[in-house]
């Protein structure tokens, strides 16, 4: 069986070939491409004589699956598979396994990071004090006692508003499914968008949640609120957003997802809105996250070849 590991995963290349081999043994023939590509010729080059291949959030575009005949599984090193041409792997019959649950925690770290940033003014105060300023005009404020709201009940979601609960915030939470968590509220999403000091994005993408964030959502908002997105860019309106910002209906959002991967375009229409932190997806990215993926990858590979699959994609 031939494995192949389309792009860097994030761990250095012989401790993962080590994870690798302690998990599949010697049955695999594994083939790692330690530098990223995206364009469609070189994807084929690539995976055309695969019968299984491992990407992160890379395009895997139906023109590339099609020319990959013994290709039967794919391994999506990420938690979301928009990027995958799921309609197509359906047709063929090709399993589609996902990591979900390895960035839980580093996800729910930024939030809190760009959270109190923005409360805090971190980013200004850096400035100013480098500039022989002082606190004039930078006074924040505190998370406890503050209305949190979280939109996607999910594991990230639930994650983060367990530390917003002990952070001393009442806590919000929107989801297509209603659930019974304790400490939390459940709400419908205009409700959340009305009522809370903070929102946090949490929802997967799809055609239901495409825009689900746009003017007539953000209008509901405080002018003293905030808005995070960890989430997937199209979940959000940018240029609504930038309007929003700008005209001080809201105030101030966190970014760390766009319509596309970076690089962004220097002249996206947020770049220029005011009180906004963007980061560059980096949301998923740290250390430990990376090493909890390429366990689940090469787990979801064994027990794909033993015959009982996990994390099956739908």
């Amino acid at each position: 069986m031939k494995l192949v590991i389309l792009e860097p995963l994030g761990v250095n290349k012989d401790k993962l070939l080590g994870m690798a081999k302690d998990s599949l043994g010697n049955e695999v023939d594994i083939i790692y491409y330690d530098t990223r590509v995206e364009d469609t010729e070189t994807l084929i080059e690539r995976s055309k004589d695969a019968d299984a291949v491992v990407l992160s959030n890379l395009p895997y575009k139906k023109e590339v699956i099609e020319n990959c005949p013994n290709l039967k599984m794919i391994c999506v090193a990420f938690t979301g598979v928009d990027h995958v041409a799921m309609d197509y792997c359906k047709e063929r019959d090709i399993l589609v396994c996902n990591c979900a649950g390895y960035s839980t925690a580093a996800v729910a770290d930024l939030v809190f990071g760009m959270v109190i940033s923005l409360y805090r003014n971190i980013i200004p105060c850096d400035k100013v004090t480098r500039e022989g300023g002082t606190k004039n005009g930078l006074v924040g404020f505190e998370l406890a006692g503050k209305k949190f709201g979280v939109v996607g009940a999910g594991a990230i979601g639930m994650r983060t508003a367990a530390i917003a609960k002990a952070f001393g915030c009442d806590v919000y939470a929107y989801s297509r499914t209603k659930k019974d968590v304790e400490g939390i509220e459940f709400v419908d999403l205009d409700t959340l968008m009305a009522t809370c000091d903070i929102v946090s994005l949490h929802v997967p993408l799809n055609e239901s949640t495409k825009g689900l964030i746009n003017n007539e959502k953000l209008s509901l908002m405080k002018e003293s609120a905030i808005l995070i997105n960890t989430a997937r860019g199209p979940v959000l309106d940018s240029s609504a957003l930038a309007e929003a910002l700008n005209n001080g209906k809201i105030a101030g959002a966190g970014v760390d997802v766009f319509e596309i991967e970076p690089p962004i375009p220097t002249d996206h229409v947020l770049f220029g809105a005011n009180n906004l932190i963007v980061t560059p997806h980096v949301a998923f990215a740290t250390a430990e996250a990376f090493e909890k993926r390429a366990v689940i990858v090469f787990d979801n590979i064994k027990k794909w070849l033993k015959g009982t699959p996990q994390n099956v994609i739908k």
